[in-house]
């Protein structure tokens, strides 16, 4: 089995709604799930003992109203070695023409369990995210994130759950998932499909009219800019609904590894 890490270098040999913009009309357990950071980026674990990261992500959503919801986050990540990657990391969040808001500070943590001892790979993902509102409290998130290969296509599927603590209004169990398949045609550019989807609470799904899913397009890829210094790319486009709701979303990333 190869682990993710040389999946990575192997193309050189070779071998994250996104839903809308959450509106001023939904309900807060709702705002919450969407503007959680997995519901627009995928989460992949790798190998490489050492790497640092400088971290830049951005959604962008636009509903059917015209109105639209943007929220940046800068981060910095770190693998201390070959099965822990950690990242800390702010939002930041913006509704229509309003001035950027402080969201969150998350702190995101993945665990390699497997690496090569199987036909794919496990990672136990896990993040925690303190609010800026204070009402909000505080949000964990953690579940499987798996990943293996059919050639140079990659394939991801992950399921979390998320629950918010301390927070005013009392929530659930809410679980949603992640899915990925990805033809690696260069180190430079590799294309395929996302998805992501809330189904509601764990032990009872939302009605699938009011479930969230949505899909779309995904392309990314590595880009060599000095020695040891890569510049790591992401730039998806999804199309779906949250609460019967349509919207588009354009989500964006930028990692800068040493």
């Amino acid at each position: 089995m190869t682990t993710m890490k040389n999946v990575r270098n192997s193309l050189l040999k070779p071998k994250h709604m996104a839903l809308s913009a959450v509106l001023a009309g939904f309900l807060l357990p709702v705002m919450q799930q969407a503007q959680a950071g997995s519901g627009y980026y995928l989460v992949s674990v790798y190998e490489n003992a050492g790497e640092k990261t400088l971290d830049f992500k951005s959604w962008t959503s636009l509903n059917n109203n015209q109105s639209s919801t943007t929220a940046p986050e800068i981060g910095f990540g770190y693998m201390p070695d070959t099965r822990w990657y950690t990242e800390l990391y702010g939002t930041w969040i913006r509704h229509g023409a309003d001035h950027l808001q402080a969201n969150s500070l998350t702190w995101q943590n993945d665990y390699l369990l497997t690496q090569g001892d199987y036909p794919f790979d496990l990672a136990l993902h896990t993040h925690l995210e303190h609010y800026s509102d204070t009402s909000r409290g505080l949000g964990f998130e953690f579940g499987p994130a798996l990943q293996t290969d059919v050639g140079r296509v990659q394939l991801n599927g992950n399921v979390f759950f998320e629950r918010s603590y301390r927070s005013e209004q009392s929530s659930s169990m809410q679980m949603k998932y992640q899915w990925q398949a990805k033809y690696r045609w260069k180190p430079a550019l590799a294309f395929g499909l996302q998805g992501f989807g809330e189904l509601g609470t764990w032990n009872h799904w939302l009605p699938t009219a009011r479930q969230s899913h949505r899909i779309g397009p995904v392309m990314s890829g590595d880009l060599p800019i000095a020695d040891r210094q890569t510049l790591r790319y992401e730039i998806a486009w999804f199309s779906g609904k949250l609460s019967g709701h349509p919207a588009h979303v354009l989500s964006m990333r930028m990692q800068l590894a040493f």
